[in-house]
């Protein structure tokens, strides 16, 4: 099984939200379609634009609260490397 440390974003630049799942393609898709209240759905932030995978619950946690922790531009270098165009990377992930 394997467990993703993820970041959505509302737009290019725009509010980012840092989270962890072990059902990325369920938790995009729930992001995309803001079915859960909270912060993504009230900032419209429903792009996934960057996300890693680990092998162990224990990683991707400490994985996802230290990027919790950076500040906004090295979370936008982190995306930039891996997305350059900002494109919506739950399009390509298949069940």
């Amino acid at each position: 099984m394997a467990f993703f440390v993820y970041i959505v974003a509302s737009k290019r630049n725009g509010t980012l939200y840092t989270g962890m799942t072990d059902d990325l393609l369920k938790r995009a898709w729930q992001h995309r379609h803001g079915v859960i209240a909270g912060f993504t759905r009230d900032y419209q932030v429903n792009k996934l634009v960057w996300y890693e995978a680990h092998e162990s619950r224990e990683a991707a946690i400490s994985r996802e609260r230290r990027i919790k922790r950076w500040n906004r531009s090295w979370k936008l270098e982190l995306i930039e490397k891996l997305n350059p165009n900002w494109r919506d990377l739950s399009e390509g992930l298949s069940p």
